[in-house]
């Protein structure tokens, strides 16, 4: 594909580029980006929206960081399928904590990202990519699939590793552990039930939308369940795999340029695992608890820092959960 760097990049053409963006997973679907865009200097800047931290559940803002670093990576993955080499980078003014990241499109004194076909392939991966918090079937992933899902996060830094028994079994246990001591804290509770959202009263635009919850689990779930304390009228239970297929993403580091490579790291895997047909779903309610996160490393290894806990495999999609207006999260400046 051509590049497009003499042609000028339209109002309407830098809206599509946020629009895929935020197509990304965030915590609680809590959607905790702003990005701005320079006419002048063909330059997007994403920066944190401290309203939509969760101060209970992500003290650190590590996974506000997260969702952030997923939203970066659709923008590279949209500017490449668009012809445009990216130049990108991580917490450019230290001085400024909340500005996360810079692109620069097309600029010719700027070491550019090639034209990743990977990357730019991925691209129609952004508006198919869900969350699904069903059963999956006990097909395994073939090791060709999870050895390219491995790379994927290598190219962005972080490392992709399938929990085998018994540690496997050991993460389960933190994660039921980890949902039960979420129960017992009114506090984060409350917290989890401000971002769900009852769809029969509202057309939300974030959260965790009522028909996303999934249904309840027979016994342990390997994920969150939003319904927290509440019982939901006509929810469905159902047996849910018995051996789940359970992956840590880790980094090196635990600081916020760890956390924007890991989010980054984490969609690029989660859009090549949908166009494998696979499903996924997140279970990081042991990483929200200091005394368990590190428990959920892998003894063998026991080599750096677990930011994410994914459960992958084959079964129904998710429904697409709502997204904010392009409107409120994008400026355009001269």
């Amino acid at each position: 594909m051509l590049t497009h760097a003499h042609a000028t990049l339209d109002d309407t053409a830098v809206t599509a580029l946020v629009a895929d963006a935020i197509t990304a997973p965030s915590m609680h679907n809590a959607q905790p980006w702003q990005f701005a865009y320079s006419r002048a200097r063909r330059t997007f800047t994403l920066r944190a929206d401290p309203t939509r931290a969760m101060p209970l559940a992500d003290p650190t803002t590590r996974a506000l960081h997260l969702g952030c670093g997923a939203a970066l990576l659709n923008l590279r993955a949209a500017a490449a399928h668009a012809g445009h080499r990216t130049a990108t980078t991580l917490l450019p003014d230290p001085a400024s904590p909340g500005l996360l990241a810079e692109v620069r499109l097309d600029t010719p004194d700027a070491p550019h990202e090639l034209l990743n076909g990977a990357l730019s392939g991925l691209y129609r991966m952004l508006r198919e990519r869900r969350t699904s918090r069903y059963p999956f079937a006990e097909r395994r992933i073939p090791d060709r699939v999870r050895a390219a899902l491995a790379e994927a996060a290598h190219r962005e830094g972080a490392r992709l590793a399938f929990l085998t028994t018994p540690h496997r079994e050991a993460v389960l246990d933190l994660i039921v552990h980890a949902e039960g001591y979420d129960r017992m804290d009114d506090g984060r509770e409350a917290e989890q039930r401000a971002w769900t959202r009852d769809t029969h009263t509202s057309a939300p635009t974030d959260g965790v939308p009522d028909y996303a919850f999934g249904p309840a689990g027979r016994g342990a779930a390997p994920m969150r369940d939003f319904a927290g304390r509440r019982t939901v009228p006509g929810r469905r239970y159902a047996a849910f795999e018995r051996r789940p297929q359970l992956a840590t993403l880790s980094t090196t580091g635990d600081g916020p340029a760890d956390w924007l490579r890991a989010g980054q790291a984490l969609q690029r895997v989660l859009l090549l695992a949908t166009r494998e047909g696979l499903v996924g779903s997140f279970a990081t309610q042991p990483l929200e608890w200091p005394d368990l996160r590190w428990l959920v490393r892998d003894p063998r290894s026991g080599a750096g820092h677990v930011q994410m806990v994914l459960r992958l495999g084959y079964g129904p999609q998710g429904p697409r959960t709502p997204r904010r207006p392009v409107a409120e999260v994008l400026t355009i400046t001269p």
